[in-house]
């Protein structure tokens, strides 16, 4: 508990100085690889059929096509529509980086027992795996797809270039509380701060006995925190990552600062 309220005070401050800083420069948008420009399945913007059958197969397709591992990092400056919000947030629910993170967070949970009631054989590790999932795809529903929707945020991760450690240190923490809305102007990160506690408290649904309360769930929201800075921090030099380790082709042009 005392966790999540060092998080919460940490926050607050930053989140003063988004509403002061009303007019402040906006991140840029990083340049599409080649690969994303040659396959227009990435930028579809049409809307979602009125047939229930249809929509629930296209919504199944959605969640079973293959996602890159970071979907929310930005190539457009252009505002998503709510069905664009709603394809990144199952694209953010089956990428690479979430099945990899929920790996890697049961594989902690295992060795330290938590949550107790899953016990520490294999059939505990699939719980605590799946219940990892299951948190993110809530919180991805709830944050980069209703909320933002709502209060029209974009939800996605702008790369600002030309940053040393510390100013992408700052840029990381920063966007925990600061986003861009759908007009391009900065804004409160009601999704990024909402949506996750909202997915925490529905895990009280399915997570064991000992698990479950305010107390618990604030705890899991700070570590909600802490891991979506670190991945603020990863995203913003993967395009570096990626051209550094040649996972993919360069385009022709870059985009202007």
């Amino acid at each position: 508990m005392a966790a999540s309220v060092a998080v919460l005070a940490w926050l607050a401050p930053l989140a003063a100085l988004a509403q002061r800083n009303s007019d402040g420069e906006l991140p840029d948008a990083p340049q599409p690889l080649a690969r994303e420009a040659q396959n227009p399945t990435t930028a579809q913007t049409a809307p979602p059929s009125t047939n229930p059958m249809q929509n629930g197969v296209t919504i199944f397709l959605e969640l079973q096509r293959k996602s890159l591992v970071f979907p929310d990092l930005a190539t457009t400056r252009g505002p998503l529509s709510s069905w664009e919000k709603f394809k990144l947030a199952a694209n953010n629910s089956v990428a690479l980086s979430t099945i990899g993170a929920a790996l890697l967070g049961a594989g902690v949970g295992q060795a330290r027992n938590k949550p107790a009631g899953y016990g520490q054989e294999w059939g505990g590790y699939g719980k605590r795996f799946g219940a990892g999932m299951a948190r993110v795809a809530s919180s991805n529903l709830f944050g980069t797809y209703l909320i933002a929707s709502a209060t029209h945020e974009d939800p996605r991760f702008y790369v600002k270039k030309d940053l040393d450690l510390a100013g992408s240190l700052r840029y990381a923490a920063q966007h925990l509380v600061v986003t861009r809305s759908d007009a391009g102007d900065p804004a409160v990160n009601y999704s990024g701060l909402l949506g996750p506690l909202a997915g925490e408290a529905l895990a009280n649904v399915y997570y064991p006995a000992g698990s479950r309360g305010v107390g618990s769930t604030m705890i899991r929201y700070s570590t909600d925190m802490a891991w979506r800075f670190a991945g603020h921090m990863l995203r913003q030099y993967w395009p570096e990552i990626n051209r550094r380790l040649q996972t993919a082709p360069e385009a022709e042009t870059r985009s202007k600062p």
